[in-house]
């Protein structure tokens, strides 16, 4: 139960110093009853503001096709959009904010995950985790075959840094030398591209097709839209 400025505030309609105002003209209402006191406890999951139901009541987790061209962050660099633009405006205000789990550089594409809860982010993204994601490229270069045991090895070092990438799993296309899939169980700044660059096959198209047990084809979802997805389907994830 949350007092009803709170509510109103939490889930992005106003401030808290605004909800006496939307409370005294009759918005909000409770199990069929409108309310008019900022003090009253509420139900999230029973009210109504301008006659629609709190759009995830119980914390937003949703999948987006991140589009070629955005960027992972809550302010424009560059006059770049925001994936955020990309959301009804009452989420963004909504608080705790919504972040999203990892990010995507501007020219990759792809499976992305956005929640406003916290802790769910911070245990999807967690190094220990070891969540699976896969990414679907195309290069400027044929992928060499040495490319599939380097990457599996353990062994591999990107260009600059100390520790070794964890194996990752390359799947070429059998019949185009520059397409196929790179399965991965962390995110370094730039991975896949640094990889391929690396072996001589720079990206030319990047899109992350899965994360975890999602699969970005199951959900038809076009460039720019979004979907509620069940957050216990990460539970099981080890």
């Amino acid at each position: 139960m949350m007092r009803a400025d709170a509510l109103l505030s939490r889930f992005g309609y106003c401030s808290r110093r605004e909800a006496a105002n939307w409370l005294r003209d009759g918005r909000v209402s409770h199990r069929g009853s409108k309310v008019s006191n900022p003090a009253e406890r509420l139900s999230p999951e029973q009210v109504l503001v301008d006659g629609v139901p709190v759009p995830f009541p119980n914390g937003l987790f949703v999948a987006l096709h991140k589009p070629v061209g955005y960027i992972c962050s809550h302010s424009r660099e560059d006059d770049s959009p925001t994936i955020f633009e990309l959301l009804p405006p009452s989420w963004i205000a909504r608080s705790p904010s919504v972040q999203s789990v990892g990010r995507l550089d501007k020219e990759t594409s792809g499976l992305l995950l956005l929640s406003d809860d916290g802790g769910l982010v911070h245990a999807l993204t967690s190094p220990r985790r070891h969540i699976q994601k896969v990414y679907e490229y195309r290069t400027v270069s044929p992928v060499p075959p040495k490319a599939t045991a380097l990457f599996a090895s353990g062994s591999f070092t990107l260009n600059g840094e100390k520790t070794p990438c964890l194996p990752a799993t390359l799947e070429p296309d059998a019949t185009d030398p520059y397409h196929g899939l790179l399965h991965l169980h962390e995110g370094r700044y730039h991975q896949v591209r640094r990889m391929l660059a690396a072996v001589g096959a720079p990206v030319e198209k990047l899109t992350r097709v899965a994360i975890g047990p999602l699969q970005l084809s199951s959900l038809s979802l076009r460039p720019g839209e979004w979907i509620s997805v069940n957050p216990k389907l990460f539970t099981s994830v080890p």
